[in-house]
């Protein structure tokens, strides 16, 4: 495969990065800012630190932060011990997040005490009654809750007697040197597990991919063969990091280069606009519905963002690097456990007619087929079914789930998504075979939904499913059946459900409907392909 000459683990990988572009900007967030130099030191410093407090070759650290540098820090310097990384949405609520804490079997937690009006030391105590009663100056947690969460280290307000000031891990005195240090980093291989990521799946629990050193490193580096990524580049990205997009496809795309990553906390369409001037961002990321709100704002004509050169947040490019028509650019399809695109296509061109809806083809390293979804049975070119994946980019596995159940024999990965190939191997994606819904960039079960709308005491039944949105891709909605007599209206259940779940899983509609109006196959199954219709055409 055409890689670049670098060993894919990340001691190397920061130590080499540090050296090449010491004094380029890494990140940039809300007025805060971190070098390529200062990460490697930063990290190199925290690394220590976290030897000192027993994290070792695979402990499973996770990280409950925004896409700041702390985030970037800590990931690093976990990272470059050899431990396992769980980086945990940052929209979780407390079932939610303790779901994953419980999973993953998380040992070390490094968290931000609070983001977005979050309180997480609170959803940490309401996930873990233990926690209240434990004093970490005593010695670690044992909690029959969480059996293998030992310590909390926060960035911020560490106003608890269970946690620790993860500042403590850096400026404390350094009983671990650089060359025990260095002597860790050396058995930290490109075959090591570096993360688990977790996304919903088919089912109501959310699934754990497992990637390596190696594939997330060497991923990141190929897909820039398509990006035109330069040193100089200034890339803005809403994309959060403990999704794939964020880490492997932006974050670590960039660090490749040198460039610099422009987050921010929110997304707010005038304050984003001025963010993009003021930082000159050469390269805007992000999702449909990001464009339209900026392009709608009343000051962005007033905002000269002539430094904008590429990207796929197409209404506000400059005029001359704004596509005539979006639907020609090639789209790039991917997921968690293929650690971001597995198929891809330079989308700074204009596609031919033909290729309409194109989302490229699969890079070196990487086979794609297409199988009948009942049968299993390969599929000629042109007609459509399910699409598998075989590859070095493809996850080791799914955490607590036996390989022979996420992979076929020879090896493929069946996707769930829909599609074909043409002749000349261009992947076509049509739509998700099964019930996830993908949301603004999240990907959303509906029956985890279902599970919590079913819990309200006026519910009798509850069916949720994606309607087709312009700039969303889907919107989140559901169908709701009452018990007799009972009263409820859509605003008081929303509220209900945003104690419980995280915003985007929230439907953005309720329709209450009779037990009658819910259509069924002949087995007695939710017909949600009539449901969807049927919604559809109440909207």
């Amino acid at each position: 495969m055409p890689f670049p000459d670098f060993t894919p683990s990340t001691p190397e990988f920061v130590r080499e990065l540090g050296e090449r572009y010491a004094g380029n900007e890494l990140i940039v967030y809300e007025g805060a800012r971190l070098t390529y130099a200062e990460a490697q030191s930063r990290s190199a410093v925290l690394a220590r630190g976290l030897l000192g407090a027993g994290v070792t070759k695979g402990t499973r650290v996770g990280l409950l932060m925004p896409n700041n540098p702390d985030f970037v820090v800590a990931w690093l310097a976990a990272a470059r011990i050899g431990a396992l990384l769980v980086p945990i949405n940052t929209f979780y609520k407390a079932k939610e997040l303790g779901f994953i804490l419980a999973h993953a079997d998380i040992e070390v937690l490094l968290t931000t005490d609070r983001f977005l009006g979050n309180d997480y030391l609170e959803r940490l105590e309401s996930c873990c009654a233990e926690l209240a009663r434990h004093d970490a100056a005593a010695g670690p947690l044992y909690s029959a809750t969480l059996p293998y969460l030992r310590h909390v280290y926060v960035w911020g307000d560490a106003g608890r007697a269970w946690c620790r000031d993860a500042r403590e891990l850096e400026t404390a005195p350094q009983a671990i040197d650089d060359a025990y240090l260095a002597a860790v980093e050396a058995c930290v291989t490109p075959a090591d597990p570096l993360m688990i990521i977790y996304s919903s799946g088919s089912t109501a629990d959310p699934k754990g991919a497992i990637h390596t050193h190696g594939a997330a490193l060497r991923h990141a580096c190929h897909l820039n063969h398509w990006r035109n990524l330069e040193e100089s580049d200034r890339m803005f990205s809403p994309m959060p990091f403990f999704w794939v997009g964020g880490l492997v496809f932006t974050l670590f795309s960039v660090m490749h280069k040198g460039a610099c990553l422009i987050s921010e906390e929110q997304f707010e369409p005038g304050a984003t606009l001025e963010l993009l001037a003021r930082e000159r961002v050469t390269v805007a990321m992000g999702w449909p519905h990001y464009g339209t709100a900026m392009a709608d704002h009343p000051t962005f004509r007033e905002r000269d963002l002539s430094a904008l050169r590429a990207g796929n947040i197409y209404r506000i490019l400059p005029d001359g690097v704004r596509p005539r028509d979006p639907e020609l650019r090639s789209n790039a399809l991917g997921m968690t456990e293929t650690c971001g695109p597995h198929s891809i296509d330079r989308m700074d061109i204009d596609l031919p007619e033909a290729m309409r809806g194109s989302f490229g083809r699969a890079p070196e390293g990487i086979e794609h087929k297409v199988v009948d979804p009942d049968t299993g049975d390969t599929l000629p070119p042109g007609e459509d079914g399910e699409i598998c994946v075989r590859g070095y980019c493809v996850m080791q596995g799914q955490y607590k789930v036996e390989r022979e159940d996420c992979f076929e024999r020879d090896g493929f990965y069946r996707t769930g998504d829909g599609g074909h190939l043409d002749a000349n191997g261009f992947l076509f994606f049509k739509a998700r075979l099964g019930d996830l819904i993908k949301t603004g960039g999240a990907n959303v079960t509906p029956r985890e939904v279902e599970v919590v709308i079913d819990e309200q005491p006026e519910v009798q039944a509850s069916y949720v499913v994606g309607l087709p949105h312009p700039d969303r891709g889907q919107q989140v909605v559901a169908a709701v059946v009452l018990n007799t007599g009972a009263r409820l209206d859509a605003d008081t259940l929303r509220d209900r459900l945003k104690a419980e779940l995280s915003a985007y899983k929230v439907p953005a509609r309720v329709f209450f409907c009779a037990k009658a109006e819910i259509p069924f196959t002949d087995s007695g199954k939710v017909d949600k392909r009539a449901l969807i219709d049927a919604l559809q055409a109440r909207a």
